[in-house]
């Protein structure tokens, strides 16, 4: 059997009061189900941060390619504009990731009425991308999903 390893790493303070207030309000705002789905996506950022910050380092023609690849990856997931720099990647915040998660993109876009309803249609099977049915709620969606989102077999603020 394969081992299954941690996608997250624990706050180095667990009392720290001003991080449990933001992870509160994060939790309020985007409907996260636990604290563990916030450290996942900081670890992402985190993780996007530290490989701009070696793309940084050093400056030969390499990583001049990797630079522009690293940056077209993180515009086609919605992260940073067009013309975005190294300094856009160590701007990222668990917010910048958080707007991009499919629940967010299903409420923003208006088809349910909370972010919590959008995570039970989505486990339940009633949101699709195209034609693929998507039950994972921390998708992070791409630019060219964004406008196939569409939700499916229920009719929001009524029954089927």
């Amino acid at each position: 059997m394969r081992k299954i390893r941690q996608k997250f790493s624990k706050p180095m303070k667990p009392w720290e009061k001003q991080r449990i207030i933001d992870e509160k309000q994060l939790i309020k705002e985007y409907a996260y189900r636990n604290k563990s789905e916030i450290w996942k996506m900081k670890t992402k950022v985190d993780e996007f941060r530290n490989f701009a910050k070696k793309l940084v380092s050093i400056d030969n023609d390499q990583q001049l390619k990797e630079r522009d690849e690293f940056l077209k990856g993180l515009y086609r997931r919605g992260l940073v504009e067009k013309d975005a720099s190294i300094d856009d990647v160590l701007a990222l915040t668990v917010r910048d990731i958080s707007e991009r998660r499919l629940q967010t993109m299903v409420f923003r876009k208006g088809l349910v009425n909370t972010p919590k309803q959008a995570r039970q249609f989505i486990i339940h099977g009633h949101v699709f991308i195209s034609d693929q049915k998507v039950t994972v709620p921390s998708k992070i969606v791409s630019r060219e999903e964004e406008k196939d989102i569409r939700v499916v077999g229920v009719r929001v603020g009524g029954k089927k």
